[in-house]
């Protein structure tokens, strides 16, 4: 291949990966382009993407950029799967694949690289279990409104109590009932 060609194809991995600052790392060898494709395409739908990378002039791309950590995983025929949007995050990526290689025995992880952390082929799956940006908000927004919730129980308990009892004096005297002091 041509140093002109090299560089045109470092510049579009460049274009490409811009704005991208994590994703999973995958060997591709030994799947069948049929089930690449079904991968593909499945992943697509989740907004995810599949980009099949050539190592020397991807470590080229990465260099200095939020990927280049991803570079010292890159070895042999290897596909780059990361998001592509806000509804996606690198843990949706993972849990997918997850999912995907519990099908194709051929997937094999190399590693994942999230917000800056690195995670070598073994944490992918710990990866997966870690709550996705909504789920921690959301957790968050919980655990913030707990104590609030509590103390407005604890306030309102005993207001609730002393009007059930107004009430039933209510009901009785309303009925013609006497009413007895408690001794």
């Amino acid at each position: 291949m041509s140093k002109p060609v090299k560089n045109l194809i470092v510049e579009s991995y460049k274009n490409r990966f811009e704005g991208v600052t994590g994703g999973v790392l995958v060997d591709v060898r030994g799947i069948k382009s049929n089930d690449t494709n079904a991968l593909r395409s499945g992943l697509a739908k989740k907004q995810i993407k599949v980009t099949i990378v050539k190592n020397s002039l991807a470590k080229k791309a990465f260099e200095g950029g939020d990927l280049a950590s991803l570079n010292d995983m890159i070895d042999g025929p290897s596909a780059v799967v990361y998001p592509v949007s806000e509804e996606a995050s690198v843990v949706s990526v993972a849990r997918e694949l997850i999912d995907v290689a519990k099908k194709l025995k051929e997937l094999e992880f190399r590693g994942a690289l999230m917000e800056g952390v690195v995670f070598g082929p073994n944490e992918i799956e710990a990866l997966s279990k870690y709550p996705t940006k909504d789920e921690a908000q959301a957790q968050v927004v919980q655990i913030l409104l707990s104590p609030a919730q509590n103390l407005i129980g604890a306030a309102t308990g005993p207001g609730k109590k002393i009007a059930s009892i107004i009430k039933a004096v209510q009901e009785k005297l309303e009925n013609g009932e006497e009413i007895k002091k408690a001794s």
